[in-house]
């Protein structure tokens, strides 16, 4: 019997991929192994590649556009369509990351509609084309997810119709656990990386729960450490929180201070400039390697693990939703799902049978 497999597009760390589908067939596993650029999605469960034209000729699947080549090619009758979204989202203050994927998303809709308004669709008609995102593009949940939301912000925002989707159903988002690192291994991760900057900079991350945006943005007077608290200021959702500096790395600090002196922002470059993201990751991946922990798991996982280890140490979990920044509590119950010490305290009954 021939193995069906099946080809989706989505999102892997941050990245367009095609996702590739299949019943369980060892001999398949082994052929798929062998081209280069195919790797393993743990999250997903499922292989994957890099969504380009030659893949996309490969599986069958349409077209790529190119997002530049996308917006070159919005004809004039939806141009102001496209110049007013833009304009929307600057005026309400969404960040450039969120700005740029709604204008690509959005600049997809209105080059597929070539010299028909934009304006003129009704909500069957965009039923219609979220239909041909899932079943011809073959778009992943969370893909999806996107694209609706900034079709959504431009009919609800700028052309103020907010019953529009009211009918139009959404995909239902995998539940996807936070990936956690164990405090054994997080120590080992701090032995293992020897430099003074990158040290302090992962003891920190880990020891406030903070995201990389946060740990790059800290600015040295956010650093109150007579009081030991630190300010992050706009985090994500443009909300300003504290949190509380770790006695044990206070002296360290003073270290990383004598020594790199830095000037505006707590982490600067070798000019002087601030840290990149980017820098930040490669540096938790070097530590990872390091200390030969085999996890796929980005730096965000480090935040992942401070909330996981504070709830394991029987913090109450409405002082993590704040120490962690989050709007919605429901976020923060996520992490009472994957903590170890919890789970392992639950006895299976055949452990109860006399």
């Amino acid at each position: 019997m021939k193995t069906s497999m099946k080809y989706e597009l989505g999102l892997h760390k941050g990245k367009n991929v095609i996702y590739i589908r299949f019943d369980y067939d060892p001999q398949l596993i082994k052929n798929i192994k062998k081209p280069v650029g195919i790797q393993w999605s743990k999250s997903q469960k499922a292989w994957y590649v890099t969504d380009n034209q030659y893949y996309r000729e490969k599986f069958g699947l349409p077209p790529k556009p190119n997002g530049k080549d996308a917006l070159t090619h919005i004809q004039l009758v939806n141009q102001p369509a496209f110049h007013a979204i833009i304009e929307t989202l600057q005026l309400k203050k969404y960040s450039e990351n969120t700005i740029k994927t709604y204008r690509n998303e959005f600049a997809q809709l209105l080059q597929l509609l070539k010299h028909k308004c934009v304006n003129e669709l009704d909500a069957e008609k965009i039923r219609s084309y979220f239909l041909y995102c899932t079943n011809t593009l073959k778009m992943s949940e969370n893909t999806l997810h996107i694209r609706m939301n900034a079709v959504k912000f431009y009919f609800e925002q700028v052309l103020k119709r907010e019953k529009i989707f009211t009918n139009i159903p959404r995909p239902k988002k995998a539940s996807i656990l936070p990936k956690v690192i164990n405090a054994k291994d997080i120590k080992k991760m701090f032995e293992v990386t020897t430099n003074l900057k990158h040290n302090t900079m992962l003891k920190l991350c880990y020891g406030m729960g903070l995201r990389v945006s946060e740990i790059v943005n800290l600015k040295v007077t956010d650093i109150d450490s007579k009081n030991m608290q630190v300010f992050i200021q706009r985090a994500k959702g443009k909300k300003d929180r504290y949190a509380n500096l770790p006695e044990s790395i206070l002296q360290q600090l003073g270290e990383y201070y004598k020594e790199y002196s830095p000037q505006k922002y707590l982490f600067e470059g070798q000019h002087g400039e601030q840290y990149s993201t980017r820098s930040a990751q490669l540096v938790f991946k070097n530590a990872l390697k390091k200390a030969k922990i085999n996890k796929a798991v980005g730096i965000h996982g480090v935040r992942h693990s401070f909330a996981t280890h504070l709830i394991e140490n029987g913090t109450d979990i409405k002082f993590i939703q704040e120490l962690l920044g989050h709007h919605n509590i429901k976020t923060t119950l996520r992490y009472t799902h994957v903590s170890e010490n919890s789970i392992k305290k639950v006895k299976s009954p055949l452990d109860t049978m006399d």
